[in-house]
């Protein structure tokens, strides 16, 4: 957990404490549900949680706001976000119900008070939220029909709020495909490791 407390130097004992005993559970259900790639939990730490936390070197999540993640799987990007902004609702919805158990489950051995986990589709969704947020669950284009309508109004929302999409590659194709204003941030700027080299947020302000 060092290489998050090295990015995240202002962590409380307490956040740090949380990301370790993240580790040991999330380890224990990847050894049943396969939540990530057996090859890929050497390296939980980097290519999962820094890579979730990422988005918050693009933006701050103001304090009582809401993010809805979408397609969260094992947790990711939500789990880690929740720990850093522990004065954030988030709600993480997947259409895996073995998946939502794992982190309904994780959240409540973490007592994240602040999450919410849930068995659904986002477009099935009546809330709003101030900001969404996901990890590469689709093409822009199509993932952004999903939650166009998931926003509050934008005089009630929080600043800066938006989708921040966790994607890796070449998206100028993509992004020109869903004829969305979008920008994109390159986490090779505010990361090291090589695996960042092609890690980008995009950002579709609301």
């Amino acid at each position: 957990m060092d290489i998050i407390s090295h990015y995240f130097p202002d962590l409380t004992d307490h956040q740090r404490q949380l990301f370790q005993q993240l580790e040991t559970e999330f380890r224990g259900w990847n050894e049943r549900l396969n939540l990530v790639a057996r090859t890929d939990v050497d390296n939980l730490a980097e290519r999962h949680f820094l890579h979730s936390l990422g988005i918050a070197k693009v933006v701050e999540f103001a304090p009582g706001s809401s993010v809805l993640d979408v397609g969260t799987g094992g947790g990711l990007p939500g789990l880690p976000l929740a720990i850093l902004f522990p004065q954030v609702k988030f709600h993480l919805v997947d259409s895996i119900g073995k998946k939502i158990r794992a982190v309904q489950e994780m959240a409540h051995a973490l007592h994240l008070t602040n999450v919410t986990a849930e068995q659904t589709r986002a477009e099935q969704l009546r809330p709003q939220y101030d900001y969404v947020v996901s990890r590469a669950v689709a093409r822009l284009a199509t993932f952004h029909t999903w939650i166009e309508h998931r926003y509050k109004p934008r005089h009630a929302a929080a600043p800066n709020s938006g989708l921040y999409y966790l994607k890796g590659g070449d998206l100028a194709e993509e992004i020109a495909e869903a004829g969305l204003k979008a920008s994109v941030i390159e986490l090779k700027d505010f990361f090291q490791e090589e695996f960042f080299e092609t890690k980008k947020v995009v950002v579709v302000p609301n």
